[in-house]
Parts: C-alpha cells; sequence; structure tokens
C-alpha cells in the first residue's frame, strides 16, 4: 500500500546550492537554494524569486557561482538562507564567507566552500522564477580531490535539504558502482 501526497516538492537528494553574485558596487551577497540542478550538460537550473537580493544582482551582472553547502558550513548556509541581503549589508561577512572574485565571470567564488560552479546567466523567466546558467568553469579546492585528482564527494561532503522534515543531511556511504552493477542482470 501507497500513501498519496499529492503535488508536493518532496525529491531526494535535493542539493543545498549557495548562489553567489555581485551587486553593482561589487559587494558580494549569497543565499541558499535548495531548487535546482542539471539542466542540460554545461547548465544548471535554479528556481529564484526574483524578489531576492541575490536574484536581482545576477540579472544586473549577467554572473553568478553556485557553490555546494557542505557539512562543515552548515551553520553559514542555513544563515544566508534566513536572512535577506536587503535587508542585512553585511550578510556576506556575517556569515563568515571570504570572496575571490573568479577567473571565468564576474562572480563571487566563496572561500569556505571548497566546489564552485562558475556561472554565466542564459535566461531567467519572472513567471516560473526559472534560472538557467550555463556552466563556464567548475573549480575544487586541493583538499577534496582524490589521489587521481578528481572531487571526491566524501572530502567535500555536501549536504542535501529533506523537505519534508526539514533538516539538513549528509551524503552518505557508497552503496555501488554506477554504469557497472547493473551488468549482474544480462
Amino acid at each position: 500500500m501507497r500513501k498519496n501526497f499529492g503535488v508536493n516538492t518532496c525529491l531526494y537528494p535535493m542539493p543545498v546550492f549557495i548562489v553567489a553574485a555581485y551587486d553593482e558596487n561589487g559587494k558580494p551577497n549569497a543565499m541558499n537554494a535548495a531548487w535546482g540542478g542539471v539542466y542540460t550538460d554545461n547548465m544548471v537550473g535554479i528556481c529564484l524569486s526574483e524578489g531576492h537580493k541575490t536574484t536581482q544582482n545576477i540579472l544586473a551582472t549577467k554572473a553568478f557561482t553556485v557553490s555546494m553547502a557542505t557539512v562543515g558550513q552548515v551553520v553559514a548556509c542555513d544563515y544566508v538562507g534566513l536572512v535577506s541581503g536587503k535587508r542585512e549589508l553585511d550578510k556576506f561577512a556575517k556569515a563568515g564567507f571570504h570572496a575571490v572574485k573568479s577567473e571565468f565571470v564576474n562572480a563571487p567564488i566563496i572561500e569556505e566552500l571548497p566546489m564552485t560552479l562558475e556561472c554565466e546567466l542564459v535566461s531567467y523567466d519572472k513567471e516560473s522564477n526559472h534560472l538557467v546558467g550555463r556552466i563556464v568553469n567548475v573549480s575544487a579546492a586541493e583538499e577534496i580531490l582524490d589521489e587521481n585528482g578528481k572531487i571526491d564527494p566524501a572530502r567535500l561532503k555536501p549536504i542535501t535539504f529533506d523537505p519534508i522534515h526539514h533538516q539538513y543531511l549528509a551524503i552518505g556511504e557508497k552503496v555501488g558502482n554506477a554504469f557497472s552493477d547493473g551488468k549482474a542482470l544480462k
């Protein structure tokens, strides 16, 4: 037997993105966004209301970064989702974040978050609040790279959002091998 929940936004895992952009004066701002993901091979799609300071900054500068929230930065990542950049002018600094300008787009990389997608704005639909960005570069801190120089999720320690219980969850253990384990059924 199954229980029906009707129209609901429960999808697992739901990544926790920290989206950052500069304002017209070059001041960084960031927000927490859980409704987003891969859009195409080189694009990310995120649902962001036009009323957010970060969204307005993206629309003005045509660039932004998307970092994965991590276990070690839960408090700061939650904070930037609770507080408006319109009301708290030092929101970025209060979160304990430090910005480094991306080499590829006019947007801040948050030093404390070790993996970042550096993006150019492709489109924004005001009706659906759907923002699409072209990934120009992915940067990662060396401490989250494995022996082969690839991003290691166990070292990154990204978190996901549980939309039912309003909790952040750590990404778990390895349970199989993609594009391999299913061969046992051939």
